[in-house]
């Protein structure tokens, strides 16, 4: 699966990394991560990364994109990680490239790039690469290993989510044996303000439940903007505040902005995925997003998944 990969990677001199919009930790973690693996085991080579800010993950170093010329694409690979779809991609220049390639670990939609390697079963994109680079036999620096191990962290729910396998285990260790500073990282993941801790509170007192037990969460266009953070903050940054509640399997949260209404689904029971393919999204098969019209489309998909529970 990564012969392919890892000969693209030795065929090119220049190599430019994309994450997707909006990036969340295993995007960030991934994108680092493999910058650090082609930098530490290939130095000759000239590796760039680019992308949209790095929001709530900028404590990960070297995470601030890149500003480059569209000149140098010219002969370079692009690597584009953590995403299943072309529009997802953060920076379109990846197409100006002489040849792409990317990983990624959510349900296959299509195929856009040169060489891909696709592997749902990994709980991140970062235990992919990972994984890539143990069966490869590079060289793991202490920075490429806090990078994914980041992302593994995060995209596994601290290791809760049932995506988590004993291979994620065995990818952890190889990480943390690599010099991993766990204290560091979970210092930066999961410190708080009090504010943040406040609007938490308003969106838990917001939630509402189907008569199927589908917990969800509606926040209008104004409220939105109310709050003055930006839409990951209150759509992915908020869905999981429901995610504990006793007899509640499935759960959705709604965020009207200027383009439609995100929308974020979550289940522990059940196949939400084709849900959010219906309404032109996707992910895995229960973590799911899509970008809905309106707020009466919005309920429609809330009815879809009521449905689950019948």
């Amino acid at each position: 699966m990564y012969q392919q990969a890892l000969t693209l990677i030795k065929q090119y001199p220049r190599i430019i990394i994309h994450r997707h919009h909006h990036p969340d930790g295993d995007a960030i973690g991934s994108q680092m991560g493999f910058y650090h693996l082609v930098r530490d085991n290939f130095p000759d080579k000239e590796v760039y990364i680019v992308g949209d800010a790095p929001g709530r993950y900028a404590f990960v170093p070297g995470c601030q994109p890149m500003q480059i010329e569209d000149s140098l694409y010219e002969g370079a690979l692009a690597v584009l990680l953590d995403m299943a779809a072309p529009h997802l991609v953060s920076d379109d220049r990846y197409r100006l490239a002489a040849a792409t390639l990317r990983f990624d670990h959510h349900l296959y939609v299509e195929k856009f790039t040169t060489a891909e390697v696709i592997d749902n079963s990994f709980e991140s994109c970062c235990g992919l690469v990972a994984d890539f680079a143990l069966s490869a036999g590079l060289h793991l620096s202490a920075e490429a290993a806090s990078a994914l191990y980041t992302g593994m962290v995060t995209d596994s729910g601290r290791f809760r989510y049932d995506s988590t396998s004993p291979r994620t285990h065995r990818l952890a260790a190889a990480l943390l044996e690599a010099g991993v500073d766990t204290n560091a990282i979970f210092a930066e993941l999961y410190a708080d303000d009090y504010r943040m801790m406040r609007l938490r509170a308003e969106f838990i007192l917001n939630i509402n439940f189907t008569d199927h037990g589908v917990a969800y969460i509606y926040t209008d266009l104004e409220r939105f903007k109310s709050f003055g953070v930006d839409t990951f903050t209150i759509s992915r940054g908020m869905v999981n505040v429901m995610s504990d509640i006793c007899g509640v399997h499935s759960w959705v949260n709604f965020t009207e902005t200027e383009e439609g209404v995100q929308c974020e689904l979550r289940s522990k029971k059940y196949n939400i995925n084709p849900i959010a393919v219906k309404y032109g999204g996707g992910g895995h098969v229960k973590a799911s997003g899509a970008m809905v019209k309106n707020r009466e489309e919005a309920m429609q998909m809330l009815a879809d998944m009521d449905k689950l529970g019948e």
